[in-house]
């Protein structure tokens, strides 16, 4: 009588191979519980993370619209009413208008000459060879080591007989020099992950060195241009020591400088209102320039591991 019931498979013997077939593999439980607290921990790190980094952005918003009595009787409450007086005394009594007009001209004009200047430099290194490229690349990147500290006293000499000295064209040509050897060393990456073909091919239409690098390359470099847009305008936005060796006039200084008079004035009459409101209108304009371009940010720094 036949019977429907599967034989038992039979040993292999010995020198008989076992196909993958016949082989079960081991749930992978161990692996995946691996993952899972691996998973955990580094979002825990991110989460506690972006807890002490968002935690002073808004305790400083939300102190900036209560009066000084609130501030001190209850700091970690909301304010019980928006005060707009803050703002306003801060903007027109403590001169933080006249600041902000100074560093948006001179951040504007010295972030336009590191990009036009910084990525001619960087297309030039990166796609043409000649004697002294390398050291030229070398001396830029050698800049970025210099510390700043040590060549306040000659920069102070040097734009003072330039008769640069308390300009706000002064400081703008400092600010490109601070800011063109990161500049030329985040761009020279980055356009030697550009592909030379469209470049040849713009060469035998009998387009011109100048017209290939702005119609063609620069536009294709552009998530580069916007990254290290972005880090040169937080590093030129938040400088304090330059323009305070730099520029002493009272009428030409920038935010930074007038935060800290804002600081020391205010914190002897006690208007911290006012104080907290500075520090925001300072705070707003690079927190909105991130948030807006964020994603360009992300692109440009990892445009450069594809080719």
């Amino acid at each position: 009588m036949k019977t429907t019931e599967t034989p038992a498979p039979l040993p292999a013997e010995s020198g008989a191979t076992v196909s993958k077939a016949d082989v079960v593999p081991a749930p992978p439980v161990a692996r995946k519980k691996e993952g899972t607290v691996l998973n955990v921990f580094s979002h825990g790190i991110l989460i506690l993370w972006a807890i002490m980094v968002v935690t002073p952005l808004l305790w400083a918003v939300m102190t900036s619209f209560k009066d000084d009595s609130a501030i001190f009787g209850s700091p970690w409450s909301l304010p019980d009413k928006l005060h707009f007086d803050n703002w306003s005394r801060a903007w027109t009594q403590a001169n933080m208008s006249d600041y902000f007009l100074n560093t948006v001209l001179v951040v504007g004009g010295s972030l336009i000459g590191t990009l036009v200047l910084g990525s001619m430099a960087a297309y030039v290194l990166a796609r043409f060879d000649f004697p002294g490229n390398r050291f030229i690349y070398y001396l830029f990147v050698g800049g970025m080591s210099f510390p700043i500290m040590l060549a306040l006293v000659p920069l102070f000499y040097v734009v003072n007989n330039m008769g640069l000295l308390n300009t706000i064209h002064g400081l703008i040509l400092v600010y490109i020099a601070y800011s063109l050897p990161f500049t030329v060393f985040f761009l020279t990456a980055f356009f030697r992950t550009l592909p030379s073909s469209v470049a040849e091919a713009a060469f035998v239409d009998g387009a011109s060195h100048t017209r290939t690098f702005f119609q063609i390359m620069l536009p294709m470099a552009k998530p580069g241009l916007i990254s290290v847009g972005i880090f040169n305008f937080l590093g030129q936005w938040n400088q304090y020591m330059l323009p305070t060796v730099l520029n002493t006039d009272p009428d030409k200084k920038v935010l930074t400088q007038g935060l800290v008079q804002l600081a020391v004035s205010q914190g002897y009459k006690g208007d911290w209102s006012g104080l907290f409101a500075g520090l925001v209108m300072a705070m707003l304009p690079v927190l909105g320039a991130y948030i807006i371009f964020q994603r360009q940010v992300v692109a440009g720094l990892t445009a450069g591991a594809l080719k």
